[in-house]
Parts: structure tokens; sequence; C-alpha cells
């Protein structure tokens, strides 16, 4: 018997939205380099793999390239695979621990919560080449330990922007957000996330991302609590609640695929 793995469409309620991530749940430790091919096999934005140790689940992402420190959109899809695949109950709360610390997730009826850290953005000049790789011009620029964030000057820039991904996988950060208020009353504002370096051209929908956006917005729009909408082709909604130096995510998730991967883990 392989190991199995599911496949999930994360901050979204429907398959074929949202952002895919795959969810292995092993035994135990597993071989960093057997995870990495899997990763890279599965060609996803991450592949999230996970283990229980007492009360928690060691968690671990990588995408096909590198393994990251932080992902929204593969936590929420773990979280969502241990209640629906029957490795936890429906009313635990899921821990995990990861290289940022301990995360959470609770089910809140049709939607679940996360509890990540806060990661506000300093202000910042521009990098050199940003704004050519880009191709949009910015009203403001700031950076936390991941990532630039970009706000531009209105929605339509924003989904507008077709950056140059050779150029800009050159630019020294994890990703590069770029984000505007919202014209839809439904939503607080809307987000890309670029990411070539770290082999993500244009993530769907990004979790970590919110965790910079939602304090930036905060400030801009004196709210605590916000909706967002990241404008990829797939789409996703992200629901951002700031609490200290913590930032609640809220989405959906679906399961899309069931599978099993021939062969031991590593």
């Amino acid at each position: 018997m392989g190991q199995s793995i599911v496949q999930v469409d994360a901050f979204t309620n429907r398959p074929f939205a949202g952002n895919p991530a795959g969810v292995c749940v092993l035994d135990g430790p597993a071989d960093a380099t057997w995870m990495q091919q899997v990763a890279s096999e599965m060609n996803l934005a991450e592949t999230a793999f996970l283990h229980p140790d007492g009360d928690t689940f060691h968690l671990r992402w990588f995408t096909p390239e590198l393994e990251v420190d932080l992902c929204g959109h593969a936590t929420l899809a773990s979280a969502h695979v241990l209640w629906s695949e029957g490795h936890l109950p429906p009313e635990a709360q899921a821990r995990f621990q990861t290289r940022s610390g301990l995360l959470t997730a609770d089910r809140r009826g049709d939607w679940i919560e996360l509890d990540f850290p806060a990661e506000p953005a300093s202000p910042v000049a521009p990098p050199a080449h940003l704004i050519g790789a880009l191709g949009v011009e910015p009203v403001a620029v700031g950076r936390n330990r991941f990532d630039l964030i970009v706000e531009v000057a209105d929605e339509a820039t924003a989904r507008g922007a077709k950056p140059d991904m050779t150029r800009l996988a050159a630019v020294p950060t994890r990703g590069v957000i770029v984000t505007s208020r919202a014209d839809s009353p439904e939503f607080d504002f809307v987000s890309r996330f670029f990411a070539p370096a770290a082999g993500i051209p244009e993530d769907p929908v990004t979790g970590s991302a919110h965790c910079c956006l939602g304090p930036y917005w905060a400030e801009r729009l004196g709210k605590d609590e916000m909706v967002g909408f990241q404008a990829s082709a797939r789409g996703g909604v992200v629901r951002v609640r700031l609490a200290g130096d913590r930032v609640k995510l809220v989405g959906q998730a679906v399961t899309v695929i069931r599978g099993e991967l021939v062969g031991a883990a590593g």
C-alpha cells in the first residue's frame, strides 16, 4: 500500500477555484529530499507534509523548487484533510508545529479559521528594477521578512499587471504582493502574488501574504476585520481579522482528488 495524498482547493467553496495544495499525512518524519521530489511531481504551489506528535502535527511546506517558512493555503488544506479524512474529530482544534512556530486551525461552521503571526511591512524605496519588472507604478512600497508589498492606484491597475517573470525573479524577496483598494463593496482590498524565484509565477490565493495585507490595510482603512479578494485567474476569498500580533485568516476548502503515491516514503 502506498502513501495516500489528497489535493484540496483552498480559500474557495467550489472545486477548480482557490489555490490547490497537496496534503500528505504521514506516520512519522520523512526525508526532505523525498518530500521535495513529491512536491515537484505534484507541481502545485505547495504540497504539505505532516505527521502526528502528541496533540500536535509537525507540518512542512514545499513548492516545486524549495521548502518555505510559512504557507496559509496549504495549512488550511491540511486542517481540512485532518477533519474530513478522520484524523481528527470535527470539534478538535488542529495544532501545527512549523518553522513559523505553533499555528492553529478551528472549524467555524463551513469556514476554517487559522491563527497566524502578523507580518507587517515597513516602508522602503522600490528595489532596483522592481517597477520595470512589474510594469506598474506604485503608490507605496513596503517590505517584511518574506515579501515586498506594492500598493497601486486602483483595482484595474492591480488586475492588469503583467510582470516580466524573469526580471521579477531577480528581486531579492520570496515574492511580490500587488494590492489596491477594492472597487466592489463586497471586498475591502484586492491583491495578486508573484513568486517566480520560488517556482510560482503567480500564486492563486496566498494566505501568508494576508499576514502582511491585514496590517497594511487595517492601518489605511481603520478597521480590524476585512475581506480580501485575490484576483488571480482562479480567484479566492480570505477573511482577515487582526488580533494583536496575530492575524486570523478565515477561508473554506474542498477536496478534489484522493490518490496514492506508489512506493514508501523516504
